[in-house]
């Protein structure tokens, strides 16, 4: 809510706007929505987006955005001294941007600093924000129960504050011509179906055995041919040879050999994407893909594919759901077993075999 005396957001003008909204790919993906609502909201706005310079290059040529402010979020690592000078550097070139609207989807101390080193006169921000962000903000949009509401839905009260939250969620990813280029001669060759598989996740409890991810494809392989295209980082390459040395038919490794433009021109034209509960999931969700997911710390609820939630299927351990790093126990890696997946798959393969045979 905005202080007494102030514009209702709905009522606001601006000229010069600024979302924060960093990392990681899944979340930025699930913002999306917001940023195509603000610019139906104000069409003739400058929008920039503040962003880890890791994803930059997804949001490249967005027809939505002006601006694209990247920063390097692992200076840190570069030593204290050069971290201090990168973030000071970038804190300075960001107030003279001279912002009169700055959003903070990111709520955390550092992206709150960031809206309040802008300058902005209004500054905003959610109820859910942590690590003491709130104290950044002039405005702050009530989330009545962030444990129960979909991350998607949460951004989206952003939308319904500024009055356009009537409008439908847009997806808009920019695919470059030149990644669409990569995409179709690196799958010229390749029988299909295209089915694209993510082993790996940054969380350990996330991290589905690369046994069972073979598994699934071997049987998908078998029923419907079809090539198995690996993706996602490059510290997901053992993973990938672990899963594809147990396959039979064809396969293409391409994790850490792809840009961001280039994931995401692949997996829009894949027939079906099977992953964790990673950002290439949330990117195939969000490019109209169907997909096949593992859930074992998190909730479906909370952080499903959005509007694809039926393809994902919880294990179900006590411990469902619990949102921890890491774990000693991993029970719900023997539950959560190939077989539990399959049907959704066979149901993704069936519909393709339907759809090739009648073109």
């Amino acid at each position: 809510m905005a202080a007494k005396g102030r514009t209702p957001l709905r009522d606001l003008v601006a000229e010069r706007i600024a979302l924060i909204k960093p990392s990681a790919l899944g979340d930025i993906v699930h913002s999306l929505p917001v940023l195509s609502a603000l610019r139906r909201r104000y069409p003739k706005a400058h929008i920039a987006w503040v962003v880890n310079r890791s994803y930059a290059e997804l949001l490249h040529g967005h027809p939505d955005l002006d601006a694209v402010l990247a920063f390097d979020r692992g200076a840190s690592k570069s030593g204290l001294l050069t971290a201090v000078g990168d973030y000071g550097r970038f804190f300075a070139s960001f107030r003279q941007q001279r912002f009169d609207l700055v959003i903070d989807l990111q709520g955390l101390f550092r992206s709150g600093l960031m809206t309040a080193c802008s300058g902005a006169g209004r500054r905003v921000g959610l109820s859910s924000a942590r690590e003491g962000a709130r104290a950044f903000y002039t405005d702050l949009i009530a989330v009545a129960d962030f444990q129960a509401i979909h991350a998607v839905d949460r951004y989206w009260l952003v939308a319904e504050a500024f009055g356009v939250g009537h409008l439908p969620k847009s997806f808009r990813v920019p695919l470059p011509e030149g990644a669409g280029r990569w995409a179709a001669a690196l799958l010229r060759d390749c029988p299909r179906p295209w089915m694209a598989l993510a082993v790996g996740a940054r969380w350990q409890t996330k991290r589905w055995p690369p046994e069972h991810f073979a598994a699934l494809a071997r049987r998908a392989q078998e029923y419907a041919g079809g090539t198995v295209l690996f993706v996602g980082g490059q510290d997901e390459t053992p993973l990938a040879r672990i899963a594809a040395q147990r396959l039979t038919g064809q396969t293409r490794d391409l994790t850490g050999r792809t840009t961001l433009p280039q994931l995401a021109a692949l997996l829009a034209s894949a027939d079906v994407m099977i992953a964790n509960d990673t950002g290439p999931l949330h990117l195939a969700a969000a490019l109209g893909r169907p997909v096949v997911a593992p859930y074992t710390c998190t909730k479906v609820l909370l952080n499903g594919p959005y509007g694809t939630e039926a393809g994902a299927v919880e294990s179900r351990v006590w411990c469902q759901g619990s949102y921890l790093k890491r774990c000693g126990r991993l029970e719900c890696m023997a539950e959560l077993t190939p077989d539990r997946l399959w049907p959704i798959l066979e149901e993704i393969l069936r519909t393709w075999k339907s759809g090739s045979l009648s073109a």
